[in-house]
């Protein structure tokens, strides 16, 4: 698993007004919570921020906090956006220990060119992260599903996964990735239901005002 060293200020006042002015001068305000210590309210440069909150890829952080002589391992636990300029306003950090295991979100990488695409089917990626547990140095960046493999109508869920020294939290039954077919053939079965259900609606309408119309 790859490493970053980013450094940061500690924080002391917490006024959204002093937050605002940080942000505005490319400060985020964020929390690094510690493992068996205090949690310290830090303040990091954007820029520092980048190479970890917009990566597909996990990673170790070594955070440098000014004032303070060691340096603690960590990991990227939750980051907030704004919702109308879309950039970081505060994030988490959370310590590692080592030999305890951590509770954290991996991408899927999607590997291979599926043989069901051939005969016109469609790769569906429906979960893009996983939950796993495992020691810090058993992090991986990313999960590979090589899915070369794949017909149309197969899928690999999550029991499917076997990964070495590492438990996926999701529920086994749950879909990875699948093969369907064309959306196109799936209009073209559902298109003559529809038109029955339509037909037969004004039909009964109209024996309604007939029945009204005999008894008057």
């Amino acid at each position: 698993m790859s490493e970053v060293s980013i450094k940061a200020e500690k924080r002391t006042e917490f006024k959204k007004s002093i937050s605002r002015q940080n942000r505005n001068k490319g400060y985020i305000p964020g929390i690094f919570y510690g493992v068996d210590e205090e949690n310290i309210p830090i303040l990091v440069s954007e820029l520092s921020l980048r190479p970890i909150i917009y990566s597909t890829e996990s990673r170790i952080i070594n955070l440098q906090i000014e004032g303070i002589d060691k340096k603690f391992s960590c990991i990227l636990k939750d980051v907030q956006y704004d919702p109308i300029k879309d950039k970081p306003i505060h994030f988490d950090l959370f310590g590692l220990k080592e030999g305890e295991p951590i509770e954290i979100e991996v991408t899927v990488q999607l590997t291979g060119a599926a043989i069901g695409v051939k005969s016109g089917g469609i790769v569906q990626h429906i979960l893009h992260k996983l939950d796993i547990k495992c020691l810090p140095d058993k992090i991986p960046p990313h999960i590979d599903i090589d899915i070369s493999n794949l017909e149309i109508g197969d899928s690999i869920k999550v029991s499917d996964l076997k990964l070495e020294d590492i438990e996926i939290l999701n529920e086994e039954n749950v879909a990875i990735v699948a093969v369907v077919p064309p959306a196109a053939e799936k209009a073209e079965v559902q298109e003559p239901a529809a038109e029955e259900e339509t037909a037969a609606e004004p039909e009964v309408i109209t024996k309604g005002k007939k029945e009204e119309e005999e008894k008057s």
